[in-house]
């Protein structure tokens, strides 16, 4: 992956490869990982990187220092908006799912700290999602004068219901935690310091899995926010041809029948 290097963009996105998982953590830590327009370029790189390549089956998002985000650089992208800041290509992953190429790989994220704005949205527009414990929250655009606009006006009010959800995005005030989890939110809170290796272990679990299922499932659940309810149920059987005719689908009878662990190759 190619990363701009010099003194404006050093790298704000670490990323690193272990077995079929790739890591990628925000690496802003002075600045409490604020998304600045570098960080977030660098970010869809990262995540447009992992989704193109055929060796990788789950991408973790994590972040270094004690805070996942402190949102946006406001400062840095105020002249920015307009300028494609936020616009996406085709071919390119928007981290908030709003524009660029729809993603097809599952993605973990592991947060602690503070967690804000653009970060909660981050989270929304990922599969799983593990909390430690000190984490504190708030999608508090509306006191910055402006409002969400990586995706909590939709994900949000559909992951909390709307009585739940408006309290918080229609004040901006910080909530813990606990009120993510019960706000449905995250996968699930754990003590701090292990949310990294609980999110890792859950992405480990990931890729034992046969991925052109995974990818399969994956699309599928994306049909309903894209097309609605009634398009992804008539979409389901024509994932199928694809999957029964694999060589992992043929694996997977194998292992059920030898009573073993399918090693699956993702063809």
């Amino acid at each position: 992956m190619t990363t701009e290097h010099n003194h404006h963009t050093d790298t704000r996105i670490a990323y690193e490869v272990q077995g079929y998982i790739c890591l990628i953590g925000l690496n802003r830590v002075d600045k409490r990982n604020a998304f600045d327009s570098h960080m977030i370029n660098q970010l869809s790189d990262a995540l447009t990187h992992y989704d193109n390549d055929d060796n990788l089956r789950c991408a973790l998002i994590f972040a270094h220092g004690e805070h996942f985000t402190a949102g946006l650089d406001l400062m840095e992208l105020q002249d920015k908006w307009d300028k494609g800041a936020f616009e996406f290509n085709d071919d390119e992953i928007d981290p908030w799912g709003i524009s660029g190429k729809l993603r097809t790989k599952p993605i973990v994220v592991a947060v602690q700290g503070t967690c804000f704005t653009a970060g909660i949205e981050l989270m929304l527009n990922s599969d799983v999602v593990i909390a430690s414990e000190n984490c504190n929250f708030a999608q508090m655009e509306v006191q910055r004068g402006i409002m969400p606009f990586g995706g909590a006006t939709v994900r949000f009010v559909a992951a909390a219901g709307w009585q739940k959800a408006m309290p918080y995005l229609l004040t901006g005030k910080p909530f813990d935690a606990q009120t993510a989890d019960n706000l449905n939110l995250v996968s699930e809170v754990v003590p701090n310091g292990e949310e990294y290796e609980r999110a890792l272990t859950i992405a480990k679990e990931i890729c034992k899995a046969a991925p052109l299922g995974v990818q399969g499932l994956l699309s599928s659940a994306q049909d309903v926010s894209r097309s609605g309810t009634a398009a992804a149920l008539a979409n389901i059987h024509s994932y199928l041809p694809h999957l029964f005719h694999s060589e992992d689908a043929r694996e997977g009878a194998m292992a059920m029948v030898e009573r073993r662990e399918a090693n699956f190759e993702g063809r």
